[in-house]
């Protein structure tokens, strides 16, 4: 209990960096499935609020209602499955290494830029003594 000798087990930062990972996508899904149920528990109420309580019975606006909302479904579903696919943790990580790579690139260019303007200044100054 007391021991030195306590074995304690690390995770390594991938394996840490996957579970997290992981576990946003397990939520991600979770979401989407939460929607299409809302979604089919959503329009079948609207059709019954226009059918059976007569709410507007004169047009059958649940219909533009349920195309919104199943408009609004799409994009989510675009969202999880593609938009993550394409845009994901690898895609973050190449985009945060090219930036790097950009600004290390202008600082070497700021530096030599730097560097000749004071080899110029020390050979004026040269020529002038």
């Amino acid at each position: 209990m007391f021991s030195k000798n306590k074995k304690i087990s690390k995770l390594d930062v991938e394996q840490h960096e996957l579970l997290e990972n992981a576990q946003k996508r397990i939520q991600q899904k979770k979401r989407l499935y939460t929607h299409f149920v809302v979604f089919l528990v959503g329009s079948v109420f609207l059709v019954l609020i226009n059918k059976i309580l007569k709410y507007g019975q004169e047009y059958n606006w649940f219909i533009w209602a349920i195309t919104f909302w199943a408009f609004l479904f799409v994009l989510h579903i675009f969202n999880v499955f593609i938009t993550n696919k394409f845009m994901g943790k690898d895609w973050e990580r190449l985009q945060r290494e090219r930036l790097v790579q950009k600004q290390k690139n202008r600082i070497s260019e700021i530096e030599q830029e730097i560097d000749s303007a004071t080899i110029i200044e020390s050979d004026t100054k040269k020529k002038l003594l």
